[in-house]
């Protein structure tokens, strides 16, 4: 399925995914064509997409191809998500966020970043036991992470999954980047929202209720203050 620029379409899905029209369109300053990309050696695989290794012209970038869905309700659900997501990484430039270069609508949905040569902040912590992090190291992750979400909350983006996975070391190990905005959204979203979202161990309580929250806990599913103290506990 495809969209010719500036078409949109109404979707509805169930269990406050998607509850009114959104408009899919996405830049065209910001697709790039397909036929420049290589898609090597899979990296990494997720709930709704893989990312492989790969190459855009001469950069070593990395490529997350996401599904497409088997059902229309679905596929049009994952074509608004990707275009959600690539319209909102399009928008924010920072050291420490992952470097956006652009997208593909077909024949594939695929999203084109930096490729980070580090592994991701669980897999460091986990292959440094049982020793600790250098607390100046530790305290540099901790302002990297603070600068990437103090940028995304200035233009008005909420992450929504911000857990140790999605954060990917430099090169020289010392710094930290902020990846897959796949789960984030526009604080002027004012659609009831389920509950679960994000990666359980690292959600606040009130974001891991069962239940959809209403309107007046907005600012309560917003608040990603309890996902960074998890993180700092981490880093200790």
């Amino acid at each position: 399925m495809s969209y010719s620029e500036g078409e949109t379409r109404n979707v509805i899905v169930s269990n406050g995914s998607i509850t009114a029209a959104e408009e899919l369109t996405i830049d065209h300053n910001l697709l790039i064509d397909p036929k420049l990309l290589f898609i090597g050696s899979k990296i990494g695989e997720g709930a709704h997409g893989k990312v492989f290794e790969g190459r855009y012209g001469d950069r070593i970038v990395a490529i997350k191809v996401l599904h497409r869905g088997s059902t229309v309700e679905e596929r049009a659900a994952l074509e608004s998500r990707f275009a959600r997501e690539v319209n909102m990484m399009s928008r924010v430039k920072h050291e420490n966020l992952v470097k956006f270069f652009g997208a593909c609508k077909d024949p594939l949905m695929a999203i084109v970043t930096e490729l980070l040569p580090g592994m991701s902040l669980r897999k460091y912590l986990v292959s440094i036991r049982p020793k600790v992090l250098d607390l100046h190291v530790a305290l540099n992750f901790a302002l990297d992470i603070a600068r990437a979400m103090d940028c995304l909350h200035a233009n008005g983006i909420i992450h929504r999954d911000l857990k140790p996975d999605n954060l990917l070391l430099t090169a020289n190990q010392r710094s930290v980047k902020l990846a897959d905005f796949g789960l984030a959204r526009e604080e002027s979203v004012t659609e009831m929202m389920t509950a679960e979202t994000g990666t359980y161990r690292w959600m606040a309580p009130e974001v891991s209720a069962p239940t959809a929250l209403p309107k007046w806990t907005k600012k309560l599913v917003y608040n990603e203050d309890w996902s960074f103290f998890l993180l700092l506990i981490s880093l200790c």
